[in-house]
């Protein structure tokens, strides 16, 4: 069905589909939310209980957030500007941060509300059949719309529709609460109402929290998925005449705005422009098939050297011997070597990250003196890279 409403549905990768997807969904909890908000305050009012006109209330704010996600899904397919040159994708990101900043303040109120009730004298309420049914009935759409925002948000990847989805799903909760308590209050007293208030508020702030904890580490800037990362890992290294990569770095703009550099070693007595060709190839793929853009750094190694190709493997065992006595991941890249009359410079670069046990200054004197050790005249010319992620890429 929803491949007849949304056109292209079967193409979430298009940036357009994602508008159509998050639009529509966002349209459809507008409508479902006022339905509901309606009815619920309707009964709240004639049985004066704040538990039903909280549910009703929150249900009004989600009407709001779902309008944010219409205009953050719209202001997102905008194309790019020359203000914003990666376009303006990440304002899907900035949509679920204010839903999610909404629920928070909606369980603080409620929270607020409920304790103000349960200090004051509450009044016996008695609900009738037909008020406790449809209150139940009410749970039936929230439902309804849970799953339809799960299904949407797997389907494009969306982060703003998996929170509303969340909400939806602490809207079953609470409105389930508010029917229990209806059922309950002629035997367990007229505090049930108040307490019930309070549980559904905090349950609702503590899902308000996890959802401005998670998008707002989208915003400032998270590690990129391994999964992801291994995959660009993978293909790179699956193309004939590269020998390995190092220095990936991973940028997203928003879902579709990937950007990415990486340092790709190639063999040194190659025909140059045979690798030049090599690396737009390379480019031309990942933008074409994974939407990436990829910009790559070409690195030229020695290959047929014996004695730097033995020096190398030395250091190699160096560098995964002190990984392993710190257990901190470290890999070797870019080892060349440079002689002299006096000595000879030993010069790579190691990739670490950013909980390795070692300061710069440590690891430097460490790798320093075990190479001295192999021959005293060797010295080490050390560059130390921060690794944006926790997946090994180097030569292992």
């Amino acid at each position: 069905m929803l491949e007849k409403v949304i056109k292209g549905y079967k193409n979430p990768q298009d940036p357009c589909v994602r508008v159509r997807v998050g639009r529509f969904a966002g349209f459809v909890g507008i409508f479902a939310n006022l339905i509901l908000f309606a009815i619920k305050i309707v009964f709240g009012l004639i049985f004066g209980s704040i538990s039903i006109i909280a549910d009703s209330l929150n249900n009004l704010s989600d009407s709001g957030s779902n309008v944010l996600t219409v205009v953050g899904y719209t202001i997102s397919g905008k194309p790019a500007d020359k203000d914003h040159p990666y376009g303006h994708a990440r304002m899907e990101y900035l949509a679920s941060l204010l839903i999610s900043i909404i629920v928070t303040f909606l369980g603080f109120e409620m929270l607020t509300t409920s304790i103000e009730k349960l200090s004051s004298d509450p009044q016996e309420q008695r609900y009738s059949a037909v008020a406790i049914i449809v209150m139940a009935s009410t749970i039936v759409v929230k439902i309804i719309v849970a799953i339809l925002n799960f299904k949407l948000g797997k389907h494009i990847d969306s982060k703003a529709l998996k929170a509303t989805a969340i909400d939806s799903v602490s809207d079953v909760i609470a409105t389930s609460a508010v029917v229990v308590g209806m059922v309950l209050t002629p035997y367990t007293g007229p505090y049930t109402d108040g307490v019930i208030g309070i549980v559904i508020a905090v349950y609702i702030m503590v899902m308000g929290i996890k959802l401005v904890v998670e998008s707002s580490n989208t915003l400032i800037g998270e590690a990129p998925d391994k999964e992801f990362t291994h995959n660009i890992i993978k293909k790179i290294k699956s193309y004939e005449g590269v020998l390995g990569i190092h220095d990936l770095v991973i940028h997203s703009y928003g879902a579709n705005r990937c950007f990415a550099t990486v340092h790709v070693e190639i063999d040194a007595d190659g025909e140059i422009m045979h690798s030049h060709d090599l690396m737009d190839n390379i480019e031309a793929d990942f933008l074409k098939n994974e939407g990436i853009n990829l910009v790559i750094h070409m690195d030229p190694v020695s290959i047929s050297d014996t004695e730097t190709n033995e020096l190398k493997h030395k250091c190699m065992e160096i560098v995964s011997s002190i990984s392993q006595e710190y257990s901190s991941p470290a890999s070797l890249h870019d080892f060349r070597i440079v002689k002299g009359v006096t000595h000879t410079n030993v010069l790579f670069d190691v990739s670490i990250t950013t909980e390795f046990a070692l300061t710069n200054e440590e690891l430097c004197s460490e790798l320093s003196q075990r190479i001295k050790e192999i021959n005293p005249l060797y010295h080490l010319v050390l560059t130390i890279d921060r690794d944006y992620y926790s997946e090994r890429y180097g030569e292992e």
